[in-house]
């Protein structure tokens, strides 16, 4: 059994990013569908994933943690708190599950909650933003359903595969998040 799993669900945990995680980061970036689904436009290479993983854990306004499933520890995401501003209390996060068959299941909605709950309860954040694309409706219902309310949209904001898609600006703020979670 782990003994990194640094926020535990029901059904996944998450946990920091090692070294001997490598292999099966590199991969998740070549993940067609996650990589649509995120808008992931740049190929990396081998030594810059190294590069990424070495360096993450130096940065002061991020945490990125691995979604595992609980039953075999397999990892089949990550998410991140990022572009933390200490000073307004405001994050933003972002989300990958990276195989399809885990995917419509609950366990990003899981792992948002968890991140969530860190967010507000640890961190100390006031709101916390994400960016989702217009063809990614799954994603759109999983965030309201998990709080977070639609703020606007950049119109046409990224140009992917020949066409140009519109960025939802989606947000939730702490006592939103305790008046449903912390009953």
């Amino acid at each position: 059994m782990r003994q990194d799993k640094l926020l535990q669900g029901e059904f996944i945990f998450l946990r920091p990013l090692h070294p001997n995680d490598l292999d099966a980061y590199y991969t998740m970036f070549f993940n067609e569908d996650v990589r649509r689904l995120t808008g992931t436009k740049q190929a990396f290479t081998y030594p810059q994933i190294e590069q990424y993983i070495a360096t993450k854990w130096q940065e002061s306004d991020a945490i990125l943690l691995l979604i595992c499933l609980q039953d075999t520890e397999e990892v089949i995401g990550d998410i991140a708190i990022q572009d933390i501003d200490t000073t307004n209390r405001h994050a933003n996060l972002r989300i990958a599950i990276s195989k399809t068959e885990h995917q419509s299941k609950g366990y990003g909605s899981e792992a948002m909650r968890l991140m969530l709950d860190y967010g507000f309860g640890i961190l100390n954040l006031h709101r916390i933003e994400l960016n989702v694309f217009d063809y990614n409706k799954q994603a759109t219902r999983a965030y309201e359903k998990v709080g977070f309310i639609v703020e606007g949209i950049q119109r046409e904001a990224l140009f992917y595969n020949h066409t140009y898609h519109d960025s939802i600006t989606m947000s939730i703020l702490a006592r939103e998040y305790r008046k449903k979670y912390q009953k």
